[in-house]
């Protein structure tokens, strides 16, 4: 076997392999014995038919078989010799197989650019400055008290904002009800916005039961692409109207939150500390952002197409799960997948470069994962979900993620190696944000 490696770019290769026609005879002859054996064609033994024969039967079968065969014996040896690991599947040419004749085929393959991050230490970078503010705690109790509240029914009152409307409705163009838009029971918060301002303020004041037609002016950047820059018509009909009721914020309240919470002043400490870590990771999780971006912008690299699709399809994939999560679906949207694709690229693009990077300061520091590292990783995990560490790697294990997670957890060990010998400096959060919005 003879192996070759031609470069297409720094991320793309074809390797070429051409194998004897001794091993492509060898191949060949141990495929007709197999066959002949169990062959059954009328006029002939098993094990006593010609190989003429067998051929006219069988070739075209023999021939597939026995080149999918030598490639998938010779393609791993081949990416041995050439050292150059592919990621994703080849895309193949291969010659016709011919028995006498040498057999010939190409595999282009992606691999990861080689490169080397320079400047990496001391990378000056600010830090948001937090302190807790006790209007956050009153704010995470309005959110848990509107949670456990109980909708009833509006008696005697047209709607208002913050009530919950339930409607029936359709759209129109230029008049005419469009086709598959007919909705039943869909409840929506007044006020909130979630479909539109116009739309919003033109069901305060309606009455269970009243009809409505609502015109809205969709801006030209709308996300649901058969809206954007249209007029559109909602004929509406109200099917309910409901106010919500807010528990009384008390010791009793506290107690049906669960068993630890045995008062109010309890819970309060708790949504504290709960409130603290959730910051502290948010600064925490800014910070490494910013650095990965300062020390991204001097760092011009090719990226290997098969891992940006994959990221791409793993934000997709994710916000489909969301979206499932609350009732919704793509088509429902009206927002076409493909459209999808191009507007997360952008992000995949990012988030592939990052990973390129983190893992050649990991190799330039020979920086490798130790099992204490594991450890702490499962027990970070552990403590975010309110399970035990080996539960939560038992998990883990068995949906076959170990090896995906330790590349996460050598990644976080990356970055705080760069996090401790970086140059980093606290600033107020409207320092910070000014800042930001002026790149």
């Amino acid at each position: 076997m003879k192996t070759s490696l031609e470069e297409i770019s720094t991320v793309k290769k074809k390797v070429v392999v051409e194998i004897e026609s001794s091993e492509v005879d060898k191949k060949l002859n141990q495929s007709y014995a197999t066959i002949g054996k169990k062959a059954k064609i009328p006029g002939f033994r098993p094990g006593k038919i010609p190989r003429k024969i067998l051929e006219s039967y069988f070739g075209s079968q023999v021939m597939d078989d026995v080149t999918r065969e030598l490639i998938s014996e010779s393609f791993p040896k081949a990416i041995d010799e050439i050292n150059s690991f592919p990621l994703g599947q080849p895309i193949l040419e291969k010659d016709i197989l011919k028995p006498g004749q040498d057999f010939k085929y190409s595999a282009v393959i992606e691999v990861r650019p080689q490169f080397e991050v320079k400047d990496y230490s001391g990378v000056e970078v600010q830090k948001e400055k937090w302190s807790f503010d006790e209007k956050q705690v009153e704010e995470e109790l309005t959110r848990i008290r509107e949670s456990s509240g109980k909708l009833n029914p509006v008696e005697g009152r047209p709607a208002r904002e913050g009530d919950h409307i339930v409607l029936e409705y359709e759209e129109l163009l230029d008049g005419n009800p469009v086709d598959g838009t007919k909705t039943f029971n869909q409840m929506m918060l007044i006020g909130r916005n979630d479909f539109h301002p116009d739309f919003d303020q033109a069901l305060v004041g309606l009455n269970k039961e009243e009809e409505k037609q609502i015109e809205v002016v969709f801006e030209e950047n709308h996300p649901n692409e058969k809206w954007a820059g249209k007029k559109v018509t909602f004929k509406i009909q109200v099917s309910d109207l409901k106010e919500l009721e807010l528990p009384e914020l008390d010791d009793e309240f506290a107690k049906k939150l669960g068993p630890n919470f045995e008062t109010l002043d309890i819970l309060k400490e708790e949504i504290r500390k709960s409130l603290t870590a959730r910051e502290e990771k948010r600064v925490d999780s800014q910070l490494k952002e910013r650095l990965l971006d300062k020390i991204a912008e001097g760092l011009d690299i090719e990226l290997p197409q098969v891992m940006v699709d994959s990221e791409t399809d793993a934000y997709l994939e994710r916000f489909k799960m969301n979206l499932r999560g609350t009732g919704g679906t793509l088509e429902n949207l009206g927002i076409p997948e493909q459209k999808l694709r191009e507007n997360f690229e952008p992000m995949s693009r990012k988030r592939v470069k990052e990973i390129l990077m983190l893992s050649q300061i990991a190799r330039q520091e020979k920086m490798d994962l130790t099992d204490e590292d594991v450890d702490q990783g499962f027990r970070e995990i552990a403590e975010g979900m309110g399970q035990e560490t080996e539960t939560v790697k038992k998990f883990y294990e068995a949906k076959g993620l170990m090896d995906s997670l330790k590349d996460q957890f050598l990644e976080e060990k990356v970055l705080r190696y760069l996090v401790e010998h970086g140059n980093i400096s606290e600033v107020e959060r409207e320092s910070l944000v000014s800042k930001e919005e002026d790149r």
